[in-house]
């Protein structure tokens, strides 16, 4: 799988231009834009529905619509536009674009308002709209990949399906066909696969935008990855996600979650991470692998018997290292896959700082109780509304119009 920059900043050479508006040349732009309104969206309702001025579903614990929606909804928007992106390029493949990404489009939308008037639906209707998107995605990046001869990209789909097969046991939960246990640990094991993901595509674009940029400065210094270390990280990560399906909160999850946390930490002395701290668009990946890290690590420490409350591991890694890292996959790619230089707009970097607060805000938060807790989540959700909404805000113009440089895509 090619990992340079340069690469991926070639996928309009790959496929042919996309008819119709700019804004389905790629996946990255739809996707990218979804993500960035529906996390604010998203938190804005949870806190309504928290603070007793909404409410979730009535089939469904206010709960499993936040965790559920996260997951499936938020996340799943930023994988499908980065792989419906990335995969072509890594494969020479041709790119979804057009009519076929508008439906996909599509289809996550219908699964959001599925979601929405849960009540207004049958049951089997909302899953089966919700649970059909992942299925599909898998098949496109299957497709994409067929005939590449790049056997090991298939990985990229078995995750996928895995966090498919996540969802459709979440909505099992939902319609009373599996215990709500059984549920529980689904969505839990489904944050466990984009962990994988994370580790996957943030152990291939890290060094190498690293390295770039390193080479840019006119350092001899590069970013050094081990292959044994990117495996060990990604095998204990997918143990970590058999266990929490199969032995929760037990020594089997936590000792998987601390050796894949330990991993994970270990290849970021290899990337000099200190060297691009005056790069925000390099530093921001840089900081959302650390989350990875530091979540993996609360998670082990609870598992194994610490005083970590679960929800301060489980926050940081959904808030930290999902929330972080989404962010500064959507500025870099939306640049670089725009035919712009890497320079964020005037404020971006506001929607880094942003994040990351809501992140550290989210995990004390989990150590606290009372009026300060109650503060605390509610300054967090302040914060990841505000990181999103501002992403979403200043990318619109670059992610719906036309190529700076008047490619294709």
């Amino acid at each position: 799988m090619g990992s340079s920059e340069m690469l991926l900043r070639q996928a309009h050479v790959e496929s042919p231009p996309a008819a119709g508006m700019a804004l389905f040349g790629r996946g990255f732009r739809p996707f990218f834009l979804c993500t960035g309104l529906y996390a604010a969206l998203a938190v804005g309702a949870w806190l309504a529905i928290w603070l007793g001025a909404a409410r979730a579903p009535s089939w469904q614990s206010p709960l499993w619509w936040h965790g559920h929606e996260m997951a499936f909804g938020f996340a799943a928007a930023a994988i499908a536009g980065f792989l419906t992106t990335a995969v072509p390029v890594w494969t020479g493949g041709t790119a979804l674009a057009g009519r076929p990404l508008a439906a996909l489009v599509l289809l996550w939308l219908a699964g959001r308002a599925a979601f929405w008037a849960a009540d207004l639906l049958p049951g089997w209707l909302t899953a089966a709209i919700d649970g059909s998107f992942l299925p599909v995605l898998a098949i496109v990046l299957a497709r994409t990949l067929w005939g590449s001869g790049q056997t090991w990209n298939y990985g990229i789909v078995v995750v996928v399906s895995l966090l498919a097969l996540a969802n459709a046991t979440m909505h099992a939960g939902f319609l009373g066909l599996v215990p709500t246990d059984v549920a529980g640990r689904a969505l839990r094991a489904g944050i466990d696969g984009i962990v994988v993901l994370l580790l996957v595509v943030g152990g291939r674009i890290t060094p190498a935008f690293t390295t770039n940029a390193l080479r840019r400065w006119g350092s001899k210094q590069t970013a050094r990855s081990f292959a044994w270390l990117d495996r060990l990280a990604i095998g204990a990560a997918l143990l970590l996600f058999v266990a929490d399906l199969m032995a929760p909160r037990s020594p089997w999850s936590g000792a998987a979650a601390a050796i894949a946390g330990l991993a994970a930490a270990a290849r970021l002395v290899g990337w000099r991470s200190w060297a691009v701290r005056r790069d925000p668009l390099l530093w921001s990946l840089h900081a959302g692998m650390a989350w990875v890290a530091v979540g993996l690590l609360l998670v082990a420490a609870g598992d194994l018997g610490a005083a970590v409350p679960p929800t301060a591991g489980l926050h940081a890694l959904t808030s930290g290292a999902i929330g972080t890292t989404i962010l500064a996959v959507m500025t870099r790619v939306g640049l670089g896959h725009t035919g712009r230089p890497l320079v964020l707009p005037a404020g971006a970097v506001a929607s880094y700082g942003l994040v990351h607060a809501a992140a550290l805000l989210r995990v004390v938060a989990a150590f606290a109780s009372g009026s300060p807790q109650l503060a605390l989540l509610v300054a967090a959700g302040l914060a990841w509304i505000g990181a999103f909404a501002l992403f979403a805000l200043l990318y619109w113009p670059i992610l719906t119009r036309p190529r700076a440089d008047g490619a294709p895509g």
